[in-house]
């Protein structure tokens, strides 16, 4: 037996966490899953740190509420992925042209019919603000 009754222990590593599950004996000799999640901070520094405890004469019904929570995750995954599709294709298809999926079709002010046409003595329009004084100088 290993530091602390572990029997076995295997740990998965993501971005900013760690899971360790380590198999462990008690001093009365019950055998159980440790389950811990730790958490880096800043600078790599560990912040957070939890664990549950699952009993050896628990893990079955344990693992079979994770297994019932695992199969709807993943059938809300397929429901939302359809959904997500649906959404595309009906935006798709409202911003596409001459059946051209997928690519957006902006409308030139030259093809604009309702355009007015410019008036060649009107001020040019640059962007900047104009502004005018209304103090009269006195």
């Amino acid at each position: 037996m290993g530091i602390r009754g572990e029997l076995y222990t295997t740990q998965v590593t993501l971005t900013n966490r760690s899971y360790f599950f380590n198999v462990k004996e008690n001093r009365t000799g019950d055998v159980f899953l440790q389950i811990v999640e730790s958490k880096n901070g800043k600078e790599g520094i560990e912040r957070d740190r939890h664990q549950i405890a699952v009993f050896e004469e628990d893990m079955q019904k344990f693992f079979a509420g994770m297994d019932e929570s695992l199969k709807f995750i993943q059938k809300n995954k397929k429901e939302r992925d359809k959904l997500r599709a649906e959404r595309k294709a009906a935006k798709d298809a409202k911003y596409s042209s001459d059946g051209i999926a997928g690519k957006k079709r902006y409308k030139l002010k030259a093809e604009d019919p309702d355009a007015r046409p410019v008036d060649p003595n009107a001020p040019k329009k640059t962007g900047r603000i104009h502004v005018v004084s209304k103090r009269s100088n006195k």
